[in-house]
């Protein structure tokens, strides 16, 4: 159970800390080519989605890894279970994205795992 406990975590983080450097340093003009959605928010509150994803992949693996503070990776895993049901309830659900649904549900469903 650690070793897939572990799998899944690193997955999680690996995910999210991409997603949130995308977020945060690629100009809105080309994460709209990848990420139609962002065209429904300013890219303030996209960089703010994106940090907050960086830190959940952070906090995922870090804490528990070095033994220092280990209850902030189950909080992290809390933390990406909000962001993705809040992805799925006003974004991808509504626009009927089931290929975002999809995903993001199987990343809700391991942040939970976790």
């Amino acid at each position: 159970m650690n070793i897939a406990l572990w799998i899944v975590q690193g997955f999680l983080s690996v995910v999210f800390i991409i997603a949130g450097i995308l977020k945060t340093t690629t100009p809105k003009d080309k994460l709209l080519k990848q990420l139609p959605w962002i065209k429904d928010y300013s890219y303030g509150t996209v960089k703010f989605i994106g940090v907050f994803e960086f830190l959940g992949g952070i906090g995922l693996i870090v804490p528990w890894m070095i033994g220092i503070v280990p209850v902030l990776t189950p909080i992290s895993a809390i933390g990406i279970c909000v962001i993705m049901a809040l992805a799925l309830g006003t974004e991808h659900l509504k626009k009927k994205e089931y290929k975002e649904v999809a995903f993001n549900t199987v990343l809700l469903l391991l942040a939970v795992f976790v």
